[in-house]
């Protein structure tokens, strides 16, 4: 199976490894599963999330492929990187969702990108955990980079931490 690229993918060392984008509101915070109003995950492993607030709230990780060991050759054979993501909204308090994903030459051009449009979910209808997946494939020679940035908040403008909850996210290569 392959390894996941991301560090710190569920807030178990709190906001480390994380580039804050946005950190707007009360900023964002790490929670205990499954939180004020929340949703059970299907992991029992994974017992944290991370939580947003009133105002936009990303953050980003920039993976370096390189320093990760692979090669350019490995690279240039243009293997399917996958990206997932887990997300959830409370049950008392609506929120928005987004995720962008991009694939990145050696200055950090964008060859490919992948953008989950902001997402509402409402707390009436299925606010629990789902996954978003996407695959790229046929992004030509050059991949060097992957930028992962998510996030969100909460549609009510409610101070505290009612915005989007997002957990378990992955980056993964297929060599």
């Amino acid at each position: 199976m392959a390894r996941n690229l991301l560090r710190n993918p569920c807030g178990n060392e709190q906001l480390e490894s994380w580039e804050l984008t946005e950190n707007g509101g009360n900023h964002w915070r790490v929670e205990d599963m499954p939180g004020d109003c929340g949703h059970d995950f299907c992991n029992e492993e994974v017992t944290k999330y991370f939580a947003t607030s009133f105002e936009l709230c990303l953050k980003r990780q920039v993976i370096d492929l390189i320093e990760e060991g692979y090669s350019p050759e490995q690279l240039d054979a243009q293997p399917p990187v996958t990206v997932k993501d887990w997300y959830c909204g409370r049950t008392d308090c609506g929120c928005i969702y987004q995720m962008t994903t991009c694939l990145l030459d050696e200055n950090q051009k964008v060859l490919q990108e992948y953008i989950h449009d902001p997402e509402t979910l409402d707390p009436e209808a299925d606010s629990s955990w789902r996954q978003v997946t996407h695959t790229f494939n046929d992004y030509g020679p050059g991949m060097r980079f992957i930028s992962f940035e998510h996030g969100g908040r909460d549609s009510s403008y409610w101070e505290g931490w009612f915005g989007v909850r997002v957990t378990g996210s992955s980056v993964t290569l297929d060599v």
